[in-house]
């Protein structure tokens, strides 16, 4: 196994040195001379092939939103467990008019010439390394969110979107909805005055996965080897009677997943920062929270909030896995946006409403149109202009490197008792009445506070332009992680 030793990564992280992944992954050399993908397709009439890697959930909804559409064949469909892709098939023919191949390792589907785009709906650990696979043979790609494990691997993949010119969409989809774009034109022109504050929502019920007593059997309709790719294949220490021992559990789990932020929590961190109108990580973050409510296999926060400092404002993100979860400014999964003259609230993917200090309306963005961010995709892949994305790779590598540094917090953070978290934020206004809200939110829900213990997570500084905790060795290790050998993301391109 290779794992990037500090001075390893700190170089590469400089685009100064490193290490080519052997393996699947080609050098340079070796990729210019494999033979790459048919000539990408410009014109509305020519037809657009592709593939879609993983199906068994979000998947599906790639092959709804580009099977038979836009002038696009899902010619192909990928996934390691070969249980789950009966209904993928068959949603493609019904959309399509004829059945997709299936094949169950995704190298195969790299290496098919015929096929021009492929889109990646794997668990997040294979997010980052199937881009680049599928960039380096020519393809085009659209990745689900978060588009990386990793800030290093990451910032691999939006490299490599430049050097092998692909078009690269991140599955951030809100940035595709009318409303939404029409709000975030209003809030960034001053329609509220300056915003301070931007807050991100993951209010969303998140029962226990249960409680095993040692490894588990991954099913034997799926390559497990392939399916652990990067990670360790280690054999599965969960069993969720809903899921099984390797599906959906995975998000809970720091070796495949990055927990409720990584999830469903990128989308409302991606619109916060879009808000904010910054397009580079935090000077600092900190995280408070823990897994509350039950014992069981899960590893990541149920209950987190994150504080991201950008000098002249601030990011806060609040995550609730414990029901019922309550709301905020009536969103729950959502944004809320706080200026000087009112606050922007966003309670769904595609409608947004502006009120004043009084709470009076502004301003509402509600009209029945709705955003297409397969179409978009497209029709950057036919325009070749990145610029057309809606969701481009690096607007998509930097919301998800916010997820994952607060995580980095979290992970190296300190328990203390609740009783003793006075002065942990010291004078921080809207962090001391995030902090509050959240307690009053685990006391409501029984969970005893006497016992249990609040992990303060260790406030980090970024170098911004490296995309590095400075000098903070055990942090900076918390930036990549160990590849296996076959799965290793290159260094460089």
């Amino acid at each position: 196994m290779h794992f990037l030793d500090r001075r390893e990564f700190m170089q590469q992280s400089a685009g100064l040195a490193g290490v080519i992944g052997s393996g699947f992954f080609l050098s340079e050399t070796e990729a210019n001379d494999r033979p790459q993908a048919q000539a990408t397709p410009r014109g509305a009439n020519e037809r657009i092939n592709v593939a879609v890697i993983g199906v068994r959930s979000r998947g599906r909804d790639h092959i709804t939103g580009l099977a038979g559409r836009h002038n696009c064949v899902v010619t192909h469909v990928c996934d390691v467990d070969t249980a789950v892709v009966g209904g993928a098939v068959e949603l493609a023919r019904q959309r399509q008019g004829s059945a997709p191949t299936v094949v169950q390792d995704l190298r195969r589907i790299m290496e098919n010439r015929d096929i021009h785009a492929v889109s990646i709906a794997t668990p997040n650990h294979w997010h980052a390394l199937a881009g680049i696979w599928a960039m380096q043979n020519g393809k085009h790609v659209y990745v689900e969110k978060p588009v990386s494990h990793n800030v290093w691997e990451g910032r691999r993949l939006v490299e490599a979107s430049r050097h092998y010119d692909k078009i690269c969409q991140a599955g951030t989809q809100i940035r595709s909805e009318p409303n939404i774009r029409e709000a975030i034109e209003f809030l960034r022109s001053g329609g509220l005055g300056r915003c301070s504050v931007a807050r991100g929502l993951c209010y969303k019920r998140r029962n226990t996965i249960g409680r095993v007593n040692g490894p588990q059997q991954a099913p034997r309709t799926m390559d497990y080897n392939l399916w652990c790719g990067p990670a360790s294949n280690a054999a599965p220490r969960r069993n969720n009677p809903a899921f099984g021992p390797v599906h959906y559990d995975w998000h809970w789990i720091w070796e495949y997943g990055n927990g409720d932020l990584g999830n469903q929590g990128i989308h409302q961190m991606d619109v916060a920062r879009w808000g904010l109108g910054k397009s580079e990580l935090s000077r600092s973050v900190m995280s408070l929270g823990g897994r509350f409510g039950y014992v069981d296999d899960g590893e990541t926060p149920n209950t987190q909030v994150g504080l991201f400092d950008y000098g002249d404002c601030e990011l806060i993100f609040e995550v609730r896995g414990l029901f019922p979860m309550g709301d905020y400014r009536t969103a729950q999964v959502g944004n809320v946006f706080h200026c000087a003259n009112g606050y922007l609230v966003m309670t769904n993917y595609s409608t947004a409403t502006a009120f004043d200090n009084n709470n009076n309306v502004v301003r509402r963005f509600n009209s029945n149109r709705r955003g297409d961010h397969y179409g978009n995709f497209v029709a950057a892949i036919r325009s070749g202009r990145r610029q057309d994305l809606q969701g481009e790779i690096l607007e998509g590598h930097i919301s998800s490197a916010l997820c994952h540094i607060v995580n980095v917090s979290h992970r190296l953070g300190r328990t203390v008792a609740f009783s003793r978290r006075d002065g942990i934020l010291g004078e921080h206004r809207e962090g001391n009445e995030t902090l509050n809200r959240m307690i009053d939110h685990l006391r409501a829900r029984e969970v005893n506070l006497d016992q249990a213990m609040l992990t303060v997570g260790r406030r980090l500084t970024l170098d911004v332009r490296a995309e590095t905790f400075g000098n903070d060795a055990e942090a900076n290790r918390l930036l990549t992680r160990e590849y296996r050998e076959g799965f290793v993301v290159p260094a460089r391109f």
